[in-house]
């Protein structure tokens, strides 16, 4: 065992969380206001939101999806929210016949329409089946938007909105993540009249 300091790590934990979340702001405020803009319209007229992503931006996946299939503050109609992390035999089968970058595209082939939401989620801006997915997402007339840190990576005018959290230090862009996710949800309620 170590003399590790809990206390002096925590502190430094939180002052770099706390300096990604005031630089946050103003790197996203444009493109959030248009991710709200795009989701409503394709709910109001319908549609889903489909969520994707790998290992933890695939829990952030289905997260989002249940707050908008169930509720995120009130009891309201369920709204259309898929995620497509979370059906092992489609994926497996997938990644065996076509291999790992076609995850996603399958999925949106099969079930996503033009005029719905594919919403990609990758803490670097670079997972190739994420990329993938927003190129058929496109192809197949849905808005491609989605979240990713650093640069932005190759999502950068792929996905348009799409909103890039300050850092490259992937534990700051999850909570990050999670963060612009639930403030959607909660705005997508309001600006449906829901809530």
């Amino acid at each position: 065992m170590t003399n590790f300091d809990a206390m002096a790590y925590l502190r430094s934990e939180h002052a770099e969380h706390a300096a990604v979340v005031n630089a946050l702001l103003a790197k996203v405020a444009e493109p959030f206001s248009q991710m709200v803009r795009a989701c409503t319209d394709s709910l109001a007229k319908g549609g889903k939101i489909l969520f994707f992503g790998n290992g933890g931006s695939a829990g952030d996946a289905q997260h989002l999806a249940a707050e908008l299939v169930v509720k995120y503050s009130k009891d309201r109609k369920p709204l259309g929210a898929v995620a497509l992390t979370t059906d092992t035999s489609v994926i497996t089968a997938t990644v065996n016949d076509f291999g790992p970058e076609h995850v996603f595209v399958r999925q949106l082939q099969a079930i996503g329409r033009k005029g719905d939401v594919a919403f990609g989620i990758s803490t670097s801006g670079n997972s190739l089946n994420v990329i993938k997915a927003l190129e058929a997402a496109k192809e197949l007339g849905m808005v491609a938007t989605g979240l990713a840190g650093g640069s932005g990576g190759k999502m950068i005018g792929l996905a348009d909105p799409l909103l890039v959290v300050p850092s490259t230090n992937s534990a700051r862009i999850q909570e990050m993540h999670i963060f612009l996710g639930q403030v959607l949800c909660g705005a997508l309620e309001r600006n449906l009249g829901l809530v």
